[in-house]
């Protein structure tokens, strides 16, 4: 018997992957079992896929299995690829399907970050539709979703998904793990354009620049001209006193968040849903965050089926100076979104002082005023990005001046 490497799933429920199981021999030839409900019209396709990727790993003899749950392209060769790595780990090649057209999508150093989906870097079935459900951001997760023994799994999976998969208008970030792990997801992942990279369980701003460098000899390598953002996580005690230091880390940071579920475990506190137990921590996060002027995005809320909890937890957010939080279910993306932009009463009164800002400049005043009342330039500065965001979510028509 030779040498075998299994990957992926099976069983009745699977959908959206596959089994992968190889068995590398000394006999020649390729040999491939398939098994799949779309045999008849997809069965040469995937044959051919196959062969192809296995010509380019490098393997000329071997048995190969396949049971075909409604897997696409990148799920196959991912699974096929993690099979064969699994079964002769000397194996470094990799296997890449010509990149899509939204593979070159940028983002922004400033942009709506109300909402992100994180998504199990393992499970393929979630990624395809995920773009539907809009939120601002898209996490594919390498860290606490996946268990240990699936990490070679998820990273191939993720780096292939990011080159293939359609996500819409939705920013493109990836978790990565800790540690040696997270270098070789990095190796991985950045060459396929992430626009963010989350770093987990951060507790000293040496932390995030080690992730700087390493991206940034990444991109020197691959002659990549791509910008990549970071958001560092606060998990810790440690971290929250290092919190300032973490946001001016890097320039790269233009965000900086925090993992409740890690930092109550940390302290010895039960996590709520109210919050006391952290409000501190997020209170540090939140002005860490603005000294260093990136955006402060709150933790998960960890009932999914707690909708009117979760939009109450979010005007807390947005009260305490958060912009965004995370997303563990799709049905929490929209409440997050609407809880996350300026109420009518906000934009009005921004709206009048932009107005009366604008009118200043004409004049070559170095005041505004708005009726009676002096405004100062912070005032000025946060009414500019209220009308900014109710712009940008067609809250507000770009032509209100008019109107």
């Amino acid at each position: 018997m030779g040498k075998i490497g299994e990957a992926g799933r099976r069983g009745e429920s699977i959908r959206s992957d596959c089994y992968v199981k190889v068995e590398l021999k000394d006999s020649p030839g390729i040999h491939i079992t398939l098994k799949s409900k779309v045999e008849c019209m997809y069965g040469d396709k995937i044959r051919d896929l196959i062969k192809k990727e296995l010509d380019e790993l490098g393997v000329q003899n071997c048995d190969i299995y396949v049971e075909d749950y409604g897997a696409l392209d990148f799920v196959i060769a991912a699974r096929v690829e993690c099979a064969v790595k699994r079964a002769d780990s000397n194996i470094k090649k990799e296997f890449l399907l010509p990149a899509v057209s939204f593979f070159e999508q940028k983002s922004e150093r400033e942009r709506l970050r109300r909402s992100r989906l994180y998504l199990p870097g393992n499970e393929p079935k979630f990624f395809i539709n995920a773009s539907l459900h809009r939120p601002d951001g898209i996490i594919l997760d390498l860290e606490d979703s996946v268990s240990p023994n699936e990490k070679d799994a998820a990273r191939i999976l993720v780096r292939n998904a990011l080159r293939n998969v359609d996500f819409g208008e939705c920013e493109r970030m990836v978790r990565i793990n800790q540690g040696t792990l997270g270098l070789l997801d990095l190796e991985a992942v950045i060459p396929q354009n992430p626009n963010i990279i989350l770093i987990p369980k951060v507790e000293t701003g040496e932390h995030v620049r080690a992730v700087d460098t390493k991206i940034t000899s990444i991109k020197k390598e691959k002659s990549l001209a791509n910008e990549i953002f970071l958001m560092p996580i606060i998990e810790s005690a440690l971290g929250c006193f290092e919190a300032s230091y973490i946001a001016s880390s890097s320039s790269n940071v233009v965000a900086l968040t925090i993992g409740l579920e890690d930092y109550t475990l940390d302290i010895g506190a039960e996590r709520t849903n109210e919050g006391k137990e952290s409000f501190w921590a997020r209170s540090v996060v939140v002005n860490a965050a603005r000294a260093a002027s990136i955006s402060p995005i709150d933790s998960v809320f960890s009932d999914v089926n707690d909708l009117e909890g979760l939009y109450r937890s979010c005007i807390e957010s947005k009260s305490m100076g958060f912009e965004g939080k995370g997303c563990i279910h799709p049905r929490q993306i929209s409440v997050i979104n609407q809880a996350f932009v300026p109420s009518e009463k906000e934009i009005e009164k921004a709206k009048k002082i932009v107005l009366a800002f604008e009118e200043a400049e004409k004049k070559g005043l170095s005041v505004v005023a708005v009726g009676s009342k002096m405004v100062d330039p912070p005032v000025v500065k946060r009414a500019l990005k209220t009308i900014a965001i109710a712009e940008k979510t067609g809250i507000l028509k770009n032509n209100w001046r008019e109107e």
